[in-house]
C-alpha cells in the first residue's frame, strides 16, 4: 500500500496523511490507484497555484520597483514581462520535487511522468534564456546600437543554440543517454545538418560580414540591382532582409544574396545631407552660334550677365578651381548659357554651394550637344523632384533668349507639314 511508504519530505507526508483520511471519510478505502490518481491531482493543483502565486508576487514585485526606481532598465523589464516569463519554470521544479512520493520506486508510471516532466522542465528553461536574450539584446539595439548596425542575425544564432541545446538534452532524456554520448554520434549527420541548416549558416556569415564592414544598417536606402529591392531597409534577421520598396511593397532577400553581389547604398547621401543633380538636357548643334554684340546685349538682360559680360572683357577669360563659381564663356551663346546656369544654381536657395557645382558640355551625341547640369540639393524626395525640374524648365525658357534650340525628335505634325509644301 502506498501509505505504507514512509516518505522523507514533511509535504507529501502531510498531503499523504490527508489524502488517506479523505479516503477514509468518503468511504472508498485505501486504494494503492486512487492514492496515486488523488496525490498527483492535488501535486499538480498545488504546483499550479504556487506557480500562479509566484506570477502574482513578481508581476506585483516588478511593478513596486518600477514606480520605486523608474529607471529605463526596470521598464523594460516590466515591457518584456521578463520576471513574470521565468517565473514559469516554478510549476514544473514544485511537481518534480512532490511527486516521487506517489509512486513506488520501480513504477512504470512515475518513469514516465518524470521524463515528461524533464522535458517540461527543460522547455521552460529553454524559452526564460530566450527571453532574457530577447531583453538584453533589445536594451543594447536601443540604446548602444548607435549606428543601426544589423545585429539581429546574432540574436537568432543565440536563440537557435539555446534551442539546439535544449533538444540535445530532451534527446538525451529520452533515449537516456548522456548529451556528450549524444553529440559524439551527431557527428555522422553532420552533411544532412549543414543541408538543413545552409540558409541559417550563410545568413549568419553574412550578417557578420555586414555588421563588421558596417556595409548595412537598418533605416538605409539600398537599391540591389540583380533584383526588385529598392528602398528602406526595415529589418536584418538571420535569414533575412527586409527592404520596403518606394511604392511601399516589401522585398525580403537572404543576407548572403547583398554579399555575394553588388548593392547600392543611399547611407552616405542621407549622411552628407546633399542629393546630387546629374542630368543633360541636348542642344540643337545648329543653333549653336558665335556670341556677337546683339547677342551678348540679350544675355546681359539676364540676372548677373552684364557685371560678368563686363569682367571678362576686361581682365580676359579666367578659370576659378573653387566648387561653386561661374565657368562660361561670352564666345558663343552656349558659353552665354553655361555661365547663365552657374550664376543661377550659385544664388538658387535650395543648390549647396559648399559642394561642386557645374555646368559643362559633354560627348556630343547624334541628337545634339549634350548640357550637363551638376550639382547637389536636398535629399527630401519631393523638394529634389521640384527643384530639378525647376531648374531644366529655367533652361528651356531661357535657352531660346540665347538663339540656341532644345533637340526636340520630329512628331507626327512635323513630317505632314513637311509634306502638304507644294514643290517648287
Amino acid at each position: 500500500m502506498l501509505c505504507e511508504i514512509i516518505p522523507t519530505h514533511a509535504v507529501a507526508a502531510w498531503l499523504l496523511i490527508h489524502i488517506d483520511r479523505i479516503l477514509d471519510w468518503a468511504g472508498l478505502g485505501r486504494d494503492r490507484t486512487i492514492e496515486e490518481i488523488v496525490y498527483v491531482l492535488l501535486i499538480v493543483i498545488v504546483a499550479l497555484a504556487i506557480g500562479w502565486v509566484c506570477r502574482r508576487v513578481v508581476l506585483w514585485f516588478s511593478q513596486r520597483l518600477v514606480k520605486w526606481r523608474n529607471t529605463p532598465f526596470t521598464q523594460d523589464m516590466l515591457r518584456f514581462h521578463v520576471l513574470t516569463r521565468c517565473s514559469h519554470i516554478i510549476p514544473p521544479l514544485v511537481i518534480m520535487g512532490l511527486i516521487p512520493f506517489a509512486f513506488d520506486s520501480q513504477s512504470v508510471v512515475l518513469h514516465g511522468a518524470k521524463i515528461g516532466l524533464e522535458i517540461y522542465t527543460v522547455i521552460t528553461f529553454a524559452m526564460a534564456f530566450i527571453v532574457v536574450n530577447t531583453f538584453l539584446w533589445t536594451r543594447f539595439n536601443e540604446r548602444e546600437n548607435t549606428k543601426n548596425l544589423p545585429l539581429k542575425g546574432i540574436l537568432d544564432v543565440c536563440n537557435g543554440f539555446v534551442w539546439m541545446i535544449a533538444v540535445i538534452i530532451i534527446g538525451s532524456i529520452l533515449l537516456e543517454k548522456s548529451p556528450v554520448a549524444l553529440l559524439t554520434g551527431l557527428g555522422a549527420f553532420a552533411t544532412v545538418l549543414m543541408l538543413i541548416f545552409k540558409d541559417s549558416i550563410l545568413g549568419f556569415v553574412a550578417g557578420i560580414q555586414l555588421s563588421q564592414n558596417d556595409m548595412l544598417r537598418v533605416g538605409d536606402w539600398i537599391v540591389v540591382p540583380s533584383t526588385i529591392a529598392n528602398g528602406i531597409v526595415t529589418d536584418v534577421s538571420l535569414t533575412a532582409v527586409k527592404v520596403q520598396n518606394w511604392d511601399n511593397t516589401i522585398v525580403t532577400l537572404p543576407p548572403y544574396t547583398l554579399v555575394s553581389t553588388s548593392f547600392q547604398n543611399w547611407r552616405g547621401m542621407t549622411e552628407a545631407g546633399w542629393r546630387l543633380i546629374s542630368k543633360t538636357i541636348l542642344i540643337d548643334t545648329d543653333s549653336v552660334s558665335p556670341a556677337d554684340e546683339e547677342l551678348k546685349a540679350a544675355a546681359a538682360k539676364l540676372p548677373g550677365m552684364a557685371e560678368y559680360i563686363k569682367k571678362i572683357e576686361s581682365t580676359g577669360q579666367c578659370y576659378d578651381p573653387g566648387v561653386a563659381v561661374v565657368n562660361g564663356s561670352i564666345e558663343t551663346n552656349l558659353g552665354l548659357l553655361r555661365a547663365y546656369m552657374c550664376y543661377y544654381l550659385i544664388h538658387h536657395p535650395q543648390i549647396a554651394t559648399d559642394q561642386q557645382i557645374l555646368v559643362n558640355i559633354k560627348s556630343p551625341e547624334a541628337n545634339g550637344m549634350a548640357l550637363q547640369i551638376y550639382c547637389y540639393t536636398t535629399t527630401a524626395w519631393t523638394a529634389y523632384e521640384a527643384v530639378m525640374s525647376e531648374i531644366f524648365e529655367h533652361v528651356a525658357v531661357v535657352a531660346p533668349k540665347l538663339g540656341l534650340r532644345l533637340f526636340n525628335a520630329p512628331a507626327g505634325t512635323d513630317i505632314a507639314s513637311l509634306s502638304q509644301k507644294p514643290e517648287k
